[in-house]
C-alpha cells in the first residue's frame, strides 16, 4: 500500500490532458455510461428547447439549432467537459425582448457578436472575475427572469397572448381570467401535474417510471390526450429547413444593438460559469468522487461558449448558455466525459430531421405550461433561504423587482449598486459603547474602526471626563487611519490632562504597540511622542490578544514566534500557567462574536435535527482539530473520538460498546454516507502499543489498548505491503503503525453488520485518512477498499481532500 502526496511522482503513467476530447485524440469512442447519459439528457433538452423557443417568439427550429450547437460546439470546444450548453430559460426575457424591438434575422446577428465578445473576454482570462458578482445578484436575476417567463406563459396557458412587459402581463390578468379557453387550458392543467407529481412516484414502480424525464412524460402525455381526444388547440409548426431564417446584417441603432450585445454576453456568460462551477460540485460529490473528469477550465469554457454562440447565431438559432437543469440530469446519469454531451447534441439534430411529423403534434400549450414551471423553479427558495441566512436578502430582492419592472441590465446594476451600499454599511456598523465602573472609564469599540466610525468615535471619546483612568476595549480585526489619528491625538490630549489610557483586546489583554503605548505617560508603557506611531494594520492586528495564532486558538497559552519572549518572572514568582479563566475568556468571545453569527444555523439545526453526511471517526490527540483539517462546521460531522482512533471488532465481549453504539446511531439512524477513520503522526497510542511489554499491568489504558493488536500483527505479517507516504517508506515505526492502524480499523469496520449491509447495496462508502500534525498535510486512502482494492493508497490534492471530507 503507498500513501501519496499531491505531489505527481516521476514514474507516473502519462494521463490524459485535462479538457481534451475523449480517447486522447483516438479514435472517438464514447462510453456507456456517457451514451445513456445522452439519451436522458437528450429527452430533456427536446422539449425544452421547443418550449424555450415558442417563450421567446423565435422560429420553432431556433431552439432545436441552439441545442444541437450546444451540444456539438460548446460540448466539444468547452472546458466543463460534463457541463450541457443549449437554449436556457435565463435567455429567454432578453431574446424576446430582441426580437420584438429588432426582428429575428439581426436577433440573430446579435448573438454572433455576443459570441466574438465571449472570445475577447476569454483571450483576456477575465473569467474568474465572473464569480466576483454576489450569488444574491445571480439568484435575484434569475428569479427575476424566471418570474418574468411564468407570467408571460400564463397567458398561452390560458389561451391568449402574452403581452410585451411582465407589468403589462400582471394588469392584463383579470381579462384572461374571465376568457379562459377550456382546451388550451385542460392541456396546461395535465401537464403541469405531470410535471410536478412524476418525480414524486412511490414504491418500486415509481422508482422505475421516475428513470423517464418528467418533462418529456409531461409533454408526451399532454400530446396524446390532445391527439385522442380531437381536441383544438394550436400545435408546433416547424416549417421546411428550406425557408429557415438566418441572420442579416444588423439594422437599428448602434446603441441598442451594443446594449443587445452586452447583454448577452453577460448573462450567457455569467449563468455559463457559474452552472460550470456547480457541475465541479456535483461531480466531486458522486460516488466515484469525479474520478478521471478533470475540473472546468472556465477560460476555456468562456471560449467554447463563444464559438457556440457564433455558430448558433450563423444558423438562425437561439443564443446558447450552460444549462443547470440538463447538467445536473448529465452528472446524475453517470457521464465520464464530453461524449455525453456531444452525443445528446447529435441526438437533436437526428430529432429535428426525422421526427418532425411527431414533433408537430405537441400542443403549444403543454410547452408553455413546461416553461411557465421551469420560471417559477428558478425563483429558487432555496436561494431564498441562503440569502437570508447571508443578510442578503434586500439585494436579491431589489435585483429580482429591478429584472422584473424595468429589464436585465438595469436590474443587475441596481443589485450591484444596493450590493455595495450594504458591505458599506456593514463596514461602518461599528458598535461604540461607555460605561462607568467606580470612576474608571470603560469605551468598548466593537467592529471594524474606519473613517465611517470616526464621527462617533470621536463623539464618545470626548464624553468622557478629563483626568479620568481609561480602558478602551478594541474587539475588530482592521483600524484604518483615519479611526488610528484619532485614538492617537485624543491619547495625546487625555494623557497631557493627567489621565491614562489603557488600549486592550476583548479578553483584557493589553495592546503593546497601540497609539497609546506610544505616549508620555501612557499606561502600556512610555516614549516619546515624536516615536513613529505603529501602522493602522498593525494596530488592529494587535488588537487580538494572540495575533499570531488563528480563531481556534482564542485563549490557549502560546509562544509565537513573531513575538519578542516576555522578561523572566523574579524567582519568587511562579511562571504563569493556563487557568480556568482562560476558558471562560474564550466562552465570552465566543458570545460575543461568534454567537451572533452561528445562532440562525445552529437555531436551525435545533429545530430540524441533525443530518450529518459522514461519520468521522479519529484520534482524541488535543492537536487534530476535527472542524479545521476538514473545512466543516454545525452539522456537517458525527464525530467520534477515541485514544488511537480504534474500531473494536463487534462481539468482542469487552463490555465498552460506546464506538460501537455510535457506529450503528450513525449507520442506521442519521444514515450517514460515508465513513472516515482519521490517523494521526506522533500517536501517542501507537508509542503505547509498540513500547508494550507482556508483563505490564493490565490498566483501563492498557485494556482499551489491545484493540490495536491487530494492527501490529497486520504491521508484522509479510502478507500485507507495507505503507508508503510521499513514495517514501515511513520515518519510523511509530508512523508505520499509524498508517498501518487506520486500514486495519477499516476492517474492523466492514464486520458490523449494518455497515456490511450499506456498502452492499452501495449507499455507504469507508474512507482512511491520515493527518501529518508537523507538516499540517493530510493523507486521503484512495483506493476503492469497498470493492476489494486492499491496501492501495493515491495522491490526492489538498483543496479535493477538503471538500470530500467536509
Amino acid at each position: 500500500m503507498t500513501l501519496c502526496t499531491p505531489a505527481r511522482t516521476p514514474n507516473r503513467p502519462r494521463v490524459q490532458r485535462p479538457h481534451s476530447p475523449p480517447g486522447g485524440g483516438r479514435r472517438f469512442r464514447p462510453a456507456g455510461a456517457d451514451v445513456s447519459a445522452s439519451i436522458a439528457v437528450f429527452l430533456i433538452a427536446l422539449p425544452l428547447s421547443l418550449g424555450i423557443a415558442l417563450a421567446t417568439g423565435a422560429p420553432l427550429q431556433a431552439g432545436l439549432v441552439a441545442a444541437a450547437v450546444g451540444g456539438l460546439v460548446a460540448g466539444r470546444l468547452g472546458g466543463s467537459p460534463l457541463q450541457v450548453s443549449g437554449p436556457a430559460a435565463g435567455l429567454t426575457v432578453v431574446t424576446a425582448e430582441l426580437i420584438q424591438r429588432y426582428g429575428w434575422r439581426t436577433t440573430c446577428a446579435i448573438t454572433v457578436l455576443a459570441g466574438l465578445a465571449q472570445l475577447a473576454l476569454s483571450a483576456l482570462k477575465v473569467a474568474r472575475s465572473a464569480l466576483a458578482v454576489s450569488p444574491a445578484i445571480v439568484h435575484g436575476m434569475l428569479g427575476g427572469i424566471g418570474a418574468t417567463i411564468a407570467l408571460a406563459q400564463l397567458h398561452i396557458v390560458l389561451g391568449a397572448t402574452p403581452q410585451s412587459s411582465a407589468v403589462a402581463n400582471v394588469l392584463g390578468l383579470p381579462d384572461r381570467v374571465t376568457d379562459v379557453r377550456p382546451a388550451p387550458l385542460v392541456i396546461s392543467a395535465l401537464t403541469i401535474a405531470v410535471l410536478l407529481c412524476w418525480p414524486r412516484l412511490p414504491g418500486r414502480a415509481g422508482r422505475w417510471a421516475r428513470k423517464a424525464p418528467a418533462a418529456l412524460v409531461a409533454v408526451g402525455g399532454a400530446t396524446l390526450l390532445a391527439v385522442a381526444a380531437g381536441l383544438s388547440v394550436p400545435r408546433v409548426d416547424l416549417p421546411s429547413w428550406s425557408s429557415h431564417a438566418l441572420p442579416g446584417l444588423p439594422d437599428g441603432p448602434v446603441l441598442g444593438i451594443a446594449a443587445g450585445v452586452l447583454t448577452i454576453t453577460l448573462v450567457t456568460s455569467v449563468q455559463s460559469l457559474l452552472s460550470a462551477v456547480a457541475v465541479d460540485k456535483l461531480v466531486a460529490a458522486r460516488p466515484d468522487r469525479g474520478r478521471g473528469v478533470p475540473r472546468s477550465d472556465l477560460d476555456r469554457e468562456l471560449a467554447g461558449q463563444g464559438v457556440a454562440n457564433m455558430v448558433s447565431g450563423a444558423l438562425g438559432g437561439l443564443p446558447v448558455a450552460g444549462v443547470a437543469v440538463r447538467s445536473v440530469a448529465n452528472v446524475s446519469a453517470g457521464a465520464v466525459s464530453r461524449a455525453s454531451t456531444m452525443l445528446h447534441g447529435l441526438w437533436i439534430v437526428v430529432a429535428a430531421l426525422l421526427l418532425v411529423p411527431a414533433l408537430d403534434l405537441i400542443p403549444l400549450a403543454a410547452l408553455a405550461a413546461l416553461v411557465m414551471v421551469v420560471g417559477i423553479q428558478m425563483v429558487s427558495i432555496t436561494h431564498i433561504r441562503t440569502v437570508t441566512r447571508h443578510r442578503e436578502i434586500v439585494v436579491y430582492a431589489v435585483t429580482l423587482t429591478g429584472v422584473v419592472l424595468v429589464g436585465i441590465l438595469e436590474g443587475v446594476a441596481l443589485g450591484i449598486a444596493v450590493a455595495v451600499a450594504v458591505a458599506m454599511h456593514r463596514l461602518a456598523r461599528t458598535r461604540i459603547t461607555r460605561e462607568d465602573r467606580d470612576g474608571r472609564q470603560l469605551l468598548r469599540v466593537r467592529g471594524q474602526l474606519t473613517f465611517l466610525a470616526v464621527p462617533r468615535l470621536s463623539r464618545a471619546l470626548h464624553q468622557i471626563p478629563a483626568g479620568s483612568e481609561v480602558t478602551v476595549e478594541l474587539d475588530g480585526s482592521f483600524m484604518d487611519h483615519a479611526a488610528y489619528e484619532t485614538l492617537n491625538d485624543w491619547s495625546t490630549g487625555h494623557l497631557a490632562h493627567g489621565g491614562t489610557v489603557a488600549l486592550t483586546g476583548p479578553t483584557g489583554g493589553r495592546i503593546t504597540g497601540s497609539p497609546a503605548a506610544r505616549l508620555p505617560g501612557a499606561d502600556l508603557g512610555t516614549g516619546s511622542a515624536d516615536a513613529p506611531a505603529t501602522s493602522p494594520a498593525a494596530a488592529a492586528q494587535e488588537a487580538s490578544p494572540h495575533a499570531c495564532c488563528r480563531p481556534w486558538t482564542p485563549w490557549h497559552n502560546h509562544q509565537c514566534a513573531e513575538r519578542p519572549a516576555p522578561p523572566p518572572a523574579p524567582a519568587a514568582e511562579e511562571p504563569a500557567r493556563p487557568t480556568g479563566h482562560q476558558l471562560a475568556h474564550g466562552i465570552g468571545k465566543f458570545q460575543r462574536n461568534t454567537a451572533p453569527l452561528v445562532r440562525d444555523e445552529l437555531a436551525r439545526l435545533a429545530r430540524e435535527g441533525q443530518t450529518p453526511s459522514q461519520l468521522f471517526l479519529t484520534c482524541a490527540d488535543s492537536r487534530v482539530v476535527t472542524s479545521m483539517i476538514t473545512s466543516s462546521g454545525p452539522g456537517d460531522l458525527f464525530t467520534v473520538r477515541n485514544v488511537g482512533n480504534l474500531v473494536p471488532p463487534p462481539g468482542d465481549g469487552s463490555g465498552d460498546d460506546s464506538v460501537a453504539a455510535a457506529i450503528e446511531y450513525a449507520v442506521d439512524v442519521l444514515r450517514v454516507q460515508s465513513i472516515t477513520v482519521c490517523g494521526h503522526s506522533g500517536c501517542g497510542a501507537m508509542q503505547a502499543l509498540l513500547g508494550a511489554g507482556p508483563d505490564e499491568p493490565a490498566t483501563p489504558l492498557r485494556r482499551w489498548l489491545r484493540h490495536g493488536r491487530p494492527s501490529l500483527e497486520r504491521m508484522a505479517s509479510r502478507r500485507h505491503a507495507w505503507a508508503r507516504i510521499s513514495g517514501r517508506l515511513p520515518a519510523d515505526a511509530v508512523e508505520q503503525l499509524c498508517l498501518t492502524n487506520v486500514v486495519q480499523q477499516l476492517e474492523h469496520l466492514r464486520a458490523y453488520e449494518s455497515v456490511a449491509r450499506r456498502l452492499a447495496d452501495g449507499s455507504l462508502t469507508l474512507h482512511g485518512m491520515y493527518f501529518h500534525v508537523g507538516e499540517a498535510q493530510a493523507y486521503l486512502l484512495s483506493g476503492d477498499e469497498v470493492r476489494g482494492y486492499d491496501d492501495v493508497f493515491d495522491s490526492v490534492p489538498p483543496a479535493v481532500l477538503a471538500a470530500r471530507a467536509s
